[in-house]
């Protein structure tokens, strides 16, 4: 069993997926189930997360759909209005599905330091919990300090942290600040996943290679556990610097000293536990 956690599809519209520029053109058109598949199996990849890409309960929606009629997608992070009053219905409604498994608001995009303090969005994380809902961290490092503080806020509430906090990657500098901050937030037992997903994109060197990115996989495995990472992929947004084949098997070399059990846990047996898969 191999399970990527982390990728997205869309029905490409500008005015819906604003965030991709003209720097990413390759991003400007639609990717779903028919594009993906061919790749999981050419890489072994059994089951898959659906991540929202837009905020929007239309896409959220859409995702739904899809797990509802391809098996390879087993379960769905979506997108409500949390800091909206009227959020109780929308999650009600969507919950009401087995498909769908968390929620993610694009954080890393919010300008606002202090977004994450917002009573009216913290009482909406207060709705996840008893409707068995996953909170998904999407954040920059800089976010790291805030993040730690919103998670102590909510010590009953399940998170999960994507993309190991996209932390910058750079053969130049090292950065120091994301590691003690990530190693500070992985000692909350209540943030039960942590996604090694797509941080290629983060690599400011023209080349990225293994021995870049070890640093950063040595340290989640060191503050995480092999019992919380969790593989993904960020495709399509990983097309930027990788195709799909490449990065699985570069994840491959760096799980190299797992033992066969702990590598059971990373490639699929941990998101199946955590997303309650099967």
């Amino acid at each position: 069993m191999r399970i990527d956690s982390h990728h997205h599809f869309w029905k490409y519209d500008a005015s819906e997926y604003a965030w991709i520029n003209d720097a990413m053109s390759a991003l400007k058109q639609d990717f779903g189930p028919a594009e993906l598949r061919p790749l999981c199996e050419a890489s072994g990849i059994t089951g898959v997360v659906s991540v929202q890409a837009s905020q929007s309960l239309v896409e959220t929606e859409r995702l739904i759909q899809f797990a509802e009629t391809e098996d390879l997608v087993l379960g769905v992070v979506g997108w409500v209005p949390l800091a909206n009053s009227g959020v109780s219905a929308d999650l009600e409604r969507l919950a009401e599905s087995p498909w769908l498994k968390g929620v993610r608001h694009v954080v890393q995009d919010e300008p606002d330091p202090a977004f994450l303090q917002g009573a009216a969005f913290n009482a909406g994380i207060r709705k996840l919990k008893p409707l068995g809902l996953i909170y998904e961290l999407l954040i920059y490092p800089w976010q790291l300090p805030a993040t730690i503080q919103f998670v102590d806020a909510h010590p009953t509430q399940p998170f999960v942290l994507n993309h190991i906090a996209k932390p910058a990657i750079d053969s130049a500098k090292y950065d120091a600040e994301w590691e003690k901050n990530v190693r500070e937030l992985a000692k909350r037992e209540h943030v039960i996943g942590c996604k090694f997903s797509g941080i290629v994109t983060e690599v400011r060197d023209g080349e990225w290679s293994v021995d870049l990115l070890r640093p950063y996989w040595d340290v989640v495995v060191e503050a995480f556990g092999p019992e919380r990472l969790m593989f993904g992929s960020d495709w399509p947004v990983i097309l930027l610097r990788s195709e799909y084949a490449r990065w699985v098997a570069a994840v491959e070399k760096l799980v190299e000293p797992f033992s066969a059990a702990e590598k059971g846990r990373f490639w699929g047996v941990n998101a199946s536990r955590i997303y309650k898969l099967h």
